[in-house]
């Protein structure tokens, strides 16, 4: 029986440690439900490649595993630096629009506009905020100078965030824009957006989206919230985006760091009452990019965003360059499961039952879903088994975590790999062409022989009526294996 099976999903990060077949495998194994593909350092003859092995195992071993592209959006940079070069307190750095070889100094600015956007006394932060300087003078065309309030070693090609600054660039730049029309040529199952500050630029990329060739099935967006704005405007994100990511290396630069555990937390539980997926990215498990062992804060911190409710918890240079990929995901996987399995958890994870306030076309879905589990926890159904063309009911059901498997049933193959970033979803392939009757005894058939449930079991089963006709959903019933 897959009585055991973790709800929250982990996501991993490709790279040169994890790149080959063997190891997708041992990684999927030990629990990977997504790989994330992160276009800041993308070779696009290695994502095609890396794409047709993650194919291939799924078509091998029955998996559904996703495929998250990831793009870079506005990154400021700075370029090359000698090696050695080191900032103390007191010294000037002077920022150019020239392409040199930097040092303690000087260094180049990948940002062209970054002189006319910056104004005396705000700050510059390098390397997630290692370094901090002042603005002390810009000419407006090429050059800043600044002060270094705190110092340490200067080294190449080093993130810089500029919190007190508005940033002229848009959310998708011109590398981004390739970079999602290769993701759409790929048909990769999610494209996530960095630095989103504005339900508009969601919508520019659901435009790039709309216009390229392979738009008969929409790649859902998950918005990288990382700056102030997307915080202040995450109602208006989320209305647009189909899920979130709390970005927390740009984030904590960007805004105080005793304020980043709150807003994970508000943002969580506001993509859960928008039945979209929030996934916790970044230093969950960073010590174990060198070593075997996690620190008890970074175990904590895995429990906590699971507690918190996230659909997904996201590794990053612990599996693309660490030296133990396979051990990380193992020691996540198990923090996963026990947190899961605590009263806490189920304490902090209650049905959302909301009044609505608006009758749309999708309000009879909303309202099955509900009742579906609620009907689950008063029977101590095993599963909810539900079909699904578009996905949507995945998302309601798995919004409310039910104690319940959700078991999505679709004839739609791209929506079986893009569900599977879901909390607790688990999808598989049926072609629907039965009666409601026969596809019922079916999938619940199929259920036992997976080994989510067992003859005596009580299963909730959801459906459009009438089922040939790819409706929306809106028929229940109790069943018993």
């Amino acid at each position: 029986m897959i009585r055991d099976l973790k709800k929250t999903k982990i996501i991993a990060t490709l790279g040169p440690a994890c790149s080959t077949k063997e190891k997708m495998v041992e990684l999927i194994k030990a629990g990977v439900d997504v790989f994330r593909i992160n276009f800041s350092h993308a070779d696009y003859d290695l994502v095609r490649r890396n794409v047709e092995i993650i194919r291939e195992i799924n078509e091998e071993y029955g998996t559904a595993v996703s495929i998250l592209g990831d793009l870079q959006g506005p990154k400021l940079r700075i370029g090359i630096v000698k090696e050695g070069s080191y900032l103390n307190p007191g010294d000037i750095l002077t920022f150019t629009n020239e392409e040199v070889e930097g040092d303690s100094t000087r260094v180049f600015m990948t940002y062209k506009k970054f002189p006319q956007d910056v104004k005396v006394g705000e700050t510059i932060l390098i390397d997630d905020g290692k370094l901090m300087l002042k603005v002390l003078e810009t000419n407006g065309v090429d050059t800043v100078k600044a002060e270094t309030i705190q110092g340490g070693p200067l080294s190449s090609k080093k993130g810089v965030n500029l919190p007190n600054t508005y940033i002229s660039l848009p959310a998708l730049t011109e590398k981004d824009i390739r970079d999602a029309n290769f993701i759409l040529d790929l048909q990769l199952d999610w494209i996530a957006l960095s630095f989103v500050r504005h339900a508009q630029d969601i919508k520019d990329l659901k435009e790039l989206i709309k216009n390229h060739p392979t738009n008969n099935f929409r790649t859902p967006i998950i918005a990288k919230i990382e700056k102030p704005e997307g915080v202040e405007n995450i109602d208006e994100i989320l209305q647009e985006a189909d899920g979130i990511m709390v970005a927390r290396g740009d984030l904590g630069v960007e805004v105080p760091m005793e304020d980043v555990p709150v807003i994970q937390k508000t943002l969580v539980k506001k993509a859960r009452a928008y039945a979209k997926p929030a996934i916790i990215a970044t230093q969950m498990m960073e010590t174990m990019i060198n070593s075997l062992t996690p620190t008890r804060a970074e175990v904590n911190d895995v429990a906590n965003s699971v507690l918190d409710g996230a659909d997904a918890v996201m590794l990053s240079g612990e599996t693309s360059v660490g030296k133990y990929p396979v051990d990380v995901v193992k020691n996540m996987s198990r923090i996963v499961r026990h947190a899961e399995n605590t009263h806490y958890y189920k304490r902090r994870n209650e049905i959302i039952d909301k009044e609505v306030s608006c009758i749309d076309e999708r309000f009879i879905t909303k309202k099955i879903c509900l009742s579906a589990v609620k009907i689950a926890k008063s029977a101590s159904a095993k599963a909810i088994i539900t079909l699904t063309y578009s996905g949507y009911t995945a998302f309601q059901i798995s919004s409310h975590r039910p104690d319940a498997h959700i078991l999505v049933f679709s004839s739609n193959p791209r929506v079986l790999t893009m569900l599977n970033l879901l909390w607790g979803v688990r999808a598989y392939y049926y072609d629907m062409q039965k009666t409601t009757d026969e596809t019922i005894i079916q999938v619940n058939m199929l259920a036992t022989n997976y080994g989510f449930v067992r003859q005596g079991d009580f299963v909730v089963n959801l459906n459009a009526m009438p089922v040939h006709d790819g409706g929306k959903t809106n028929t229940l019933r109790l069943s018993n294996i």
